[in-house]
């Protein structure tokens, strides 16, 4: 058994280099046609990889990520001190110039009106000026954080008022999961693979309307409760994807594998 995490070199093709996208789909269609069985990780993934001809859907099974390794990591809370940041007063979100993470759309929404205060933080190595670069307009309210450590990033997703992943396709989405594991809500795009996964645990926006996030940033801004509500919600479903659990399908497949 082989694990394809996602299609992303055929449905997001400008995200990768011509030879990342010649290497990994010659190794999808080895792989495809030699091995018994095929994982992947979400229902969505799986109908993506048959759509392409990676293999037929009766050899592909999904063995959910876990993510409660979020849990063993320590806090580093000086970080928000770091970037002067005050719990709930921002918004966080990958730095990322990849097209189908759909950022230029969350800098869009946040050059316009949003509560008193209210920032957008963007970690990861992507920063102001690589936005810039492309043409990307990047308000005054955006903080670059640049890398950080897996503590710092712990405590950057707790204190925040929510998390952002905006994109136009991907295969799981670990961000969204891990900061609703931690208790921080989450907006992501209405896109298959996210009503699949958290269904009405997160809430899903127009990965192409600003306004939509807007929307979303100010209501959990304004209304405690309902980010309350969606952060205890979140946390149950989040809480669901873990390790052993994916371990304990994995095994159950290896043992079919054999009998057969």
């Amino acid at each position: 058994m082989t694990l394809i995490h996602d299609a992303q070199v055929y449905m997001a093709p400008t995200s990768s280099s011509r030879r990342f996208q010649i290497w990994h789909k010659a190794i999808f269609a080895l792989v495809g046609r030699r091995h018994l069985k095929i994982l992947t990780v979400s229902e969505f993934s799986k109908s993506e990889l048959t759509k392409f001809g990676i293999a037929p859907a009766e050899r592909i099974e999904v063995v959910h990520n876990g993510i409660d390794h979020v849990l063993a990591i320590s806090e580093e809370p000086k970080v928000l001190q770091r970037l002067n940041l005050l719990p709930n007063r921002y918004s966080l979100a990958l730095a990322s110039t990849k097209p189908h993470k759909n950022i230029p759309m969350l800098l869009a929404a946040f050059a316009k009106p949003l509560p008193s205060d209210q920032r957008l933080v963007l970690f990861g190595p992507a920063g102001k000026a690589d936005f810039e670069r492309f043409g990307v307009a990047v308000p005054p309210n955006v903080i670059f954080a640049g890398k950080v450590s897996d503590p710092e990033l712990r405590s950057l997703m707790q204190a925040a008022l929510c998390l952002l992943c905006p994109s136009l396709t991907e295969g799981f989405g670990l961000p969204p999961f891990e900061a609703m594991l931690l208790g921080t809500p989450a907006v992501v795009s209405k896109i298959p693979v996210f009503t699949e996964l958290c269904g009405d645990a997160a809430v899903q926006a127009d990965p192409l309307d600003p306004d939509c996030w807007v929307a979303a940033v100010t209501r959990f801004a304004t209304d405690p409760a309902y980010r309350l509500h969606m952060a205890e919600r979140g946390h149950a479903k989040a809480s669901t994807f873990t390790w052993a659990r994916a371990a304990r399908r994995l095994l159950e497949l290896s043992a079919s594998a054999s009998i057969q």
